[in-house]
């Protein structure tokens, strides 16, 4: 697919996904050794991760079925400045409550790649109005893409407290991360500022507005089980994505200038398997290029546990990340594929929140592994967790692959 073919407002979309992207990218390397130079626990760094994702899971509920009705565009602009005030104020102090509330809101540390957190719904169905359905693998993918890209940038720049402090930065030298994810924000406001909420590749027709009970009830069945499978991928991610940067530094020793550039090689390498992904989904379905690169990035995970250097670690990262966090973007589109296009910031709402919240409970978990000297406890709960899902993900939704549709 060329870029001429993909529509306007799904490129501004991604441009703004991309601007975003680097702050995250910036701090879910950093943000959680941030905490550490502070001296928070392990638990209390776990317990913030765990806040930020409940109340953005909250929100998260609550802001898709509201885009359906009142429309998009005014709740990412709403996003973009929320972001500047909470990147403003952790750049500025970094007493606890104050940077605690600017974290939860923020959503400091989460490594979204370049999602809007708990607006992510909107954005998704906003992108969805604007494309035609059969492409939304690729689209989706491209999004995703894009949004690694940007971590990887940030992640490059994640150095900085390194470069700045040396193996063991002081609180004070991480504080120019905040500033990176401030400009992400002003770019993506500008971006989304100039763009229109009113292109939609496919409207919806009345046909597809006044949908019969029987067609609503099968969507409702589909929707319930999404967010049970989900529950099991939440878990099983959450106990090991957040809090990776400080497994590295607790396992290995090593500080930001020794994870950051390792983590922007995942986040490049992330980036291309998202469009690799996307252009199998044309040949395979989204559903089986989702189970079978998920399977085997779960093969890699107790592996990488087990490395015995942070090379081989990094290393099994880096593939890792290429081969599994690609699927990102197919599984955002057949999320908002389940349902009439009027639903989708609903679909797309309970998707989100189905994995977040569960998700909230993985850090916590992991942080108490950690505090406790069990460092290899949360890859071996969350590859068991992760079969699971994998599991039931085919089982469930092979048949409402929109990718095979004519």
């Amino acid at each position: 697919m060329r870029l001429n073919d993909v529509p306007l407002t799904a490129r501004a979309l991604i441009a703004a996904r991309l601007a975003r992207s680097v702050g995250q990218g910036a701090l879910v390397v950093d943000f959680a050794l941030y905490l550490h130079a502070l001296q928070w626990t392990g638990v209390a760094i776990g317990g913030l991760f765990m806040s930020g994702l409940v109340f953005g899971a909250a929100l998260t509920l609550l802001l898709g079925p509201l885009s359906d009705r009142l429309g998009r565009r005014q709740f990412l602009l709403a996003y973009e400045c929320s972001q500047l005030v909470v990147a403003f104020i952790a750049l500025f102090t970094a007493q606890p409550l104050w940077l605690a509330t600017a974290a939860i809101i923020g959503g400091f540390g989460r490594g979204a790649n370049g999602s809007p957190g708990p607006f992510a719904p909107v954005e998704q169905s906003w992108l969805a109005r604007s494309i035609a359905r059969r492409n939304g693998g690729m689209i989706f993918s491209l999004n995703t893409a894009m949004g690694f890209f940007g971590m990887s940038v940030g992640a490059l720049l994640a150095a900085l407290p390194g470069w700045l402090g040396g193996r063991d930065p002081a609180p004070a030298d991480f504080r120019i991360l905040f500033l990176i994810v401030l400009l992400g924000s002003c770019a993506s406001l500008v971006l989304l500022w100039r763009t229109r909420d009113d292109e939609e590749f496919e409207p919806t027709t009345v046909d597809d507005a006044g949908q019969s009970a029987t067609r609503r009830t099968q969507e409702n069945g589909l929707l319930r089980r999404l967010m049970a499978v989900n529950v099991l991928n939440g878990i099983g991610v959450g106990l090991i994505g957040p809090l990776l940067a400080y497994w590295f530094k607790l396992r290995f020793g090593v500080g930001p200038q020794t994870i950051a550039p390792t983590m922007a090689l995942a986040f490049v390498a992330t980036g291309a398997g998202s469009l690799m992904s996307g252009s199998l989904t044309r040949i395979f379905g989204m559903v089986n290029v989702v189970v079978w690169l998920r399977l085997v990035g779960l093969l890699l995970l107790l592996p990488m546990a087990f490395a015995p250097t942070f090379a081989w670690a990094g290393g099994l990262y880096i593939l890792r990340s290429a081969i599994s966090r690609g699927t990102i973007g197919a599984r955002q589109a057949l999320s908002v594929s389940l349902v009439g296009g009027h639903r989708r910031g609903l679909a797309a709402s309970v998707n989100s929140v189905s994995q977040m919240l569960p998700f909230a409970v993985g850090p916590l978990i992991a942080g108490a592994f950690f505090q406790a000297g069990w460092l290899l406890a949360p890859f071996v709960l969350g590859a068991a967790l992760q079969g699971a899902y994998l599991y039931f993900y085919r089982r469930i939704f092979l048949t409402h692959d929109p990718s095979r549709e004519p």
